[in-house]
């Protein structure tokens, strides 16, 4: 039986917890500053109030103030925090983490340094730890095709558990391994992360075609947009797969659960996918930041600020060309300059036509 001590309370650290108990192993569950009425809710009712499921036996929760109880003797370590807590799960996880622990990340995205230079969500992290500490402990993360909810309600999902010590993969994955949850490995830990990362931008995107469609009022039309769709998630994999050989990923590896299918399942709907929505009807992008979707996380929007911002400084560098990446590049202008839409078809697929 093991331990595992997992930073943030939210949907899908929560719904990670179902296997690890349903094979016998403790989970310590520790809410961050946001998370105080979800870890209040479990403590006293057990049930997850954004998940609208109770918790299975086996998960314990407990509020920040109490974090260093729960890590204490764990095994592995997992940040759970979306990727605006980045920082915020590093400066924690710094003190909480002890040598011998196996760091596991369900964080995914970017952060880019005014070059344009890119790191992975999990290298921030290890820039709060102390260098000793960060080669006493293992570095992994969980990637791929996976819904909270359905992970919690046992739906068949496919994941990808990445890092560079297969010893600590075969480990972690064999944790989480049930009849419903089906883990694979691989050391491409970076081409991994650059799928998780890279496949929310083209989320947003994912929901234009639907905008406009509910825009002419054909939304319940007998023919959908799935023409528009399917090219825009064509051109999605093809950015995907340039990422991976611009920043050192396998490039196969866009071709695999960590890379499309992470991508098809984001898109199918979200948050991400609803901003899209509104872009498609018209809506200039700042209306539905400030306004119609105030205060609601888009991890795909900020994809888009970050990787996208990284563009133009890299294609000065001469890193990469101006014709490289012409949908993230249109998205970066909807996001940032509230461009209308008007999908720039010829610049994709190589430009040829």
């Amino acid at each position: 039986m093991a331990t595992i001590a997992i930073l943030g309370a939210g949907i899908m650290a929560t719904a990670l917890t179902f296997p690890l108990t349903e094979n016998g192993h403790r989970v310590h569950l520790v809410g961050t500053h946001l998370d105080q009425d979800i870890i209040d809710s479990i403590q006293k009712t057990g049930v997850h109030p954004n998940l609208e499921l109770k918790v299975n036996d086996g998960v314990t929760a407990y509020q920040l103030e109490d974090a260093d109880k729960a890590f204490a003797g764990a095994d592995v370590a997992m940040s759970g925090v979306n990727s605006f807590g980045v920082h915020f799960a590093g400066k924690h996880l710094a003190r909480l983490v002890k040598p011998g622990m196996k760091v596991l990340s369900i964080t995914k995205g970017m952060e880019a340094e005014e070059d344009g230079t890119l790191h992975m969500l999990p290298d921030v992290l290890k820039g709060f730890f102390d260098p000793e500490l960060v080669e006493q402990v293992t570095w992994s993360a969980i990637v791929g095709p996976s819904i909270a909810g359905e992970v919690a309600v046992h739906h068949d999902t496919c994941v990808v558990f990445c890092g560079d010590d297969q010893e600590s993969l075969d480990y972690l994955a064999d944790l989480f391994r049930t009849d419903y949850y089906h883990v694979w490995t691989s050391t491409d830990f970076l081409g991994h992360e650059i799928g998780a990362a890279t496949k929310n931008i083209y989320a947003f995107a994912a929901g234009l075609g639907q905008g406009l469609l509910i825009k002419e009022g054909k939304e319940d039309d007998k023919y959908v947009r799935y023409n528009y769709n399917a090219a825009v998630f064509a051109q999605g994999q093809k950015e995907l797969r340039q990422f991976m050989v611009l920043l050192g990923g396998v490039p196969e590896t866009a071709d695999g659960l960590g890379g499309v299918g992470d991508m098809f399942v984001t898109s199918m709907g979200g948050r991400n996918v609803r901003a899209g929505e509104y872009v498609g009807q018209g809506t200039p992008f700042s209306e539905v930041r400030d306004n119609l979707m105030k205060g609601v996380t888009l991890e795909g929007v900020n994809a888009i600020r970050v990787i996208g911002g990284a563009l133009e400084p890299l294609t000065e560098r001469g890193v990469i060309s101006a014709e490289d990446f012409p949908l993230c590049r249109y998205l970066y202008d909807i996001i940032e300059n509230d461009a209308p839409l008007d999908m720039p078809w010829d610049k994709f697929f190589g430009g040829e036509k």
